[in-house]
């Protein structure tokens, strides 16, 4: 079915016929803003107002706590009336925001996905996240850029369905996810309370109705403008070369560099070490890996101790990565005899350049008569087509190809990931959700 546009009768902008109404309407909220802000202006230059004969000397008008800030925070007219416009925007978007329309799969899909891992050979063992919608990429509207964003919808769906907290701050509370428009609007918004100002500036503080590509910064900046505590992994091979050839090897301190693949605006945490995962066997390796910054997202062995067994060829560090989380909480089950275990992770949105995807978990298959074993993630991609993708399934033919992914097919320099940790902020954690940091491991 062709979706149908129409002509804006305000700015005479193409939109999506179902959008129309929510386009023109904020051509009045804008009038509406505008007014507001000079009425602020007005009132930051007015001289104060004379006390009340029935008021102490020491009264304070009260003021609404918002973002984190304390009663005890200053704030003139102006910054009270551009939270109260930023009230009023918010409170408009959860109103006029649209649920995304998607494929359900009956059952769901990654119900599918566990009887058909299940299946196979008794050498295997997956974790997989629990439930997650897939959101494709649709021709007419959002192809050759949109996938950022249907990876952000594919996280939100796991977060409203598996985390109750999330799903209480999430869009305002509405308890869907909303369309593309819709997203790109709290994007906006996160961007005017504070988050990740070095990126909005990158986009002119403008996104909405744009084809502009994002990446796992803003899926980061979006999660955590709602108080989740979304987290940013770097994985750069280019970045120890440059290290190499600079002299550090040699001792000798270099200037900060700026890393990753998407954002320069990165303040990335470096440290001397890094837990490889159960795929090393052998000798010790290079020491030039990073350990996370926040002791929650920190891997290391019981006794604290560092074993490096094998050197790790390449992108193997990102899929050992990816098996320590995913099985970080899973413990002693792992001991158990089931085949398919279920993480309480949330999935990984995993950026490289060119494209983005969803990791919803990996498989390790046991290898008799080799000394490793073999580590394969599980993947759902934006860009497939979701009935494909569930009658792959059903039928348990072909899905192996539109799902599985070894570490022969990361070529890329550079990885980024991004993943939303339990919990809401609030107060002066809030407040330091604003600055994006990220864990750079170089191999």
């Amino acid at each position: 079915m062709t979706r149908m546009f129409s002509s804006c009768p305000f700015c005479h902008m193409t939109v999506p016929f179902t959008e129309l109404e929510w386009h023109a309407n904020n051509h009045f909220a804008e009038d509406e803003l505008e007014r507001d802000m000079a009425l602020a202006r007005q009132l930051a230059l007015a001289p104060p107002s004379p006390r009340t004969k029935d008021k102490p000397a020491n009264y304070v008008e009260p003021s609404v706590v918002y973002s984190g800030r304390t009663p005890e925070t200053s704030i003139d007219h102006s910054s009270s009336a551009n939270r109260k416009i930023l009230d009023q925007e918010i409170s408009c978007l959860v109103d006029l925001q649209i649920r995304s329309t998607f494929y359900e799969v009956e059952g769901g899909l990654m119900a599918l996905l566990r009887r058909c891992l299940e299946l196979e050979s008794e050498n295997s063992r997956s974790i997989v996240s629990g439930h997650i919608d897939h959101y494709q990429i649709i021709e007419s509207e959002d192809a050759g850029w949109g996938c950022g964003w249907r990876n952000i919808q594919m996280l939100s769906s796991h977060l409203l369905k598996q985390r109750q907290e999330a799903k209480v701050v999430l869009f305002g509370g509405s308890g869907f996810v909303p369309d593309i428009p819709s997203l790109q609007r709290w994007l906006e918004i996160a961007w005017e309370r504070g988050f990740d100002t070095p990126g909005s500036e990158s986009f002119d503080h403008k996104i909405y109705g744009s084809r502009k590509w994002i990446g796992a910064i803003e899926c980061a900046t979006l999660f955590r403008s709602f108080g989740l505590r979304a987290r940013i992994v770097d994985f750069d091979s280019t970045a120890l070369s440059k290290q190499l050839n600079n002299g550090e090897s040699k001792g000798k301190k270099i200037k900060k560099q700026v890393y990753g693949p998407m954002d320069k605006f990165l303040l990335r945490t470096n440290c001397d070490d890094f837990q490889v995962g159960p795929s090393s066997y052998e000798n010790s390796w290079q020491e030039h890996h990073s350990l996370a910054r926040h002791p929650k997202d920190t891997m290391i062995n019981g006794d604290g101790s560092r074993k490096y067994e094998r050197k790790i060829n390449g992108h193997q560090v990102l899929v050992d990565w990816v098996w320590n989380y995913f099985t970080s909480e899973i413990g002693g089950r792992l001991d158990n005899s089931e085949h398919v275990l279920i993480s309480n992770k949330t999935p990984l949105y995993i950026q490289h350049d060119g494209h983005s995807r969803i990791i919803v978990g990996i498989q390790m298959q046991r290898r008799v008569r080799e000394s490793q074993n073999q580590f394969i993630l599980l993947v759902l991609d934006p860009a497939h087509r979701t009935a494909a993708l569930e009658r792959s399934l059903r039928d348990r033919n072909g899905w192996q190809q539109l799902i599985k992914r070894g570490v022969h097919t990361f070529k890329k320099p550079q990885y980024q990931l991004c993943y939303v940790d339990p919990g809401v902020a609030r107060g002066e954690e809030m407040e330091q959700l604003k600055t994006i940091n990220s864990i750079l491991i170089k191999f």
